[in-house]
């Protein structure tokens, strides 16, 4: 059976790294570890909020290479003289990815009770119509 994909359709040109931002995208994993919402805030606004309790911004880290934002946790804690009867508080180390569209921006984060909000953003270009000349010389 022959594997049909998105770059290779005759009418997508120039889309041939869709397939690997699909495959990226699916190798995020489905951990459910920091919960998290995505809001649209407007037509070209968008916000992730992760749930974080007991991270501080130091314990935080938040990269973007090659249109791949990654949040990263690592908390620091010392458990040394602490006795837990429950431990319903999950603070393990946590690695979440989104992988961003061309011309969406990290525009900021902030941490506030125990929520890490990244706001995004779409540049929208403004949309041009070109004529293209077609040449008179002789078919060469």
């Amino acid at each position: 059976m022959t594997r049909h994909s998105f770059g290779s359709h005759p009418f997508l040109l120039g889309f041939e790294e869709l397939d690997r931002l699909v495959e990226r995208t699916a190798k995020a994993g489905s951990d459910s570890y920091p919960p998290y919402n995505i809001e649209q805030l407007d037509e070209h606004a968008y916000r992730i909020t992760l749930a974080v309790a007991g991270f501080a911004e130091d314990d935080l880290a938040i990269t973007l290479e090659d249109r791949q934002l990654m949040i990263r946790g690592r908390r620091n804690e010392t458990n040394e003289g602490r006795v837990f009867l429950h431990r319903g508080i999950a603070t393990r180390q946590f690695s979440r990815s989104f992988v961003l569209a061309d011309g969406v921006e990290v525009r900021g984060a902030r941490l506030e009770h125990g929520l890490l909000d990244i706001e995004l953003a779409r540049e929208v270009p403004e949309r041009v119509v070109q004529t293209i000349a077609i040449r008179k010389d002789g078919g060469k």
